[in-house]
C-alpha cells in the first residue's frame, strides 16, 4: 500500500513559480509510475505530468509542456513538480498518483493510489 502526501501549494501571481511534493511511503516505488493531476473548480482531474521511477522517464500535458518540470529524489521517495510561468488557468487542486501499470496512464483510472491534494491558487 503506497500513501502519498502532497505539500507545496500555495497562492502566487501571475508569472511565479511553486514547486509542489509528493512524499511517498509503503513499498519501494521502483516499479512504479509517479502522477501529478489537477483538478479546478467545476472541471474533470485533468492529467499534468508523470515520471516512470525506474528510469527518470517523464511525460507532460500539453498545456504544461516547457513551463513545469517533474523529477524524482530516490533517497527521499518524493517527487517534485516545479511550475514556472503560472498562469491564473492553473488555479486548481493539485494531486499526486502512484501506479504499477506497464505503461505510463494519462486518466485518472489508470492510477491506484492517490494523496489528498494540495491548493495552487495564482492570481492575475
Amino acid at each position: 500500500q503506497v500513501q502519498l502526501v502532497e505539500s507545496g501549494g500555495g497562492l502566487v501571481q501571475a508569472g511565479g513559480s511553486l514547486r509542489l511534493s509528493c512524499a511517498a511511503s509503503g513499498p519501494t516505488l521502483w516499479g512504479y509510475i509517479m502522477g501529478w493531476f489537477r483538478q479546478a473548480p467545476g472541471k474533470e482531474r485533468e492529467f499534468v505530468a508523470a515520471i516512470r521511477w525506474s528510469t527518470g522517464n517523464t511525460v507532460y500535458a500539453d498545456s504544461v509542456n516547457g513551463r513545469f518540470t517533474m523529477s524524482r529524489d530516490n533517497a527521499k521517495n518524493t517527487v517534485y513538480l516545479q511550475m514556472n510561468s503560472l498562469k491564473p488557468d492553473d488555479t486548481a487542486v493539485f494531486y499526486c498518483a502512484a501506479t504499477r501499470a506497464a505503461l505510463i496512464p494519462r486518466n485518472r483510472q489508470g492510477y491506484d493510489y492517490w494523496g489528498q491534494g494540495t491548493q495552487v491558487t495564482v492570481s492575475s
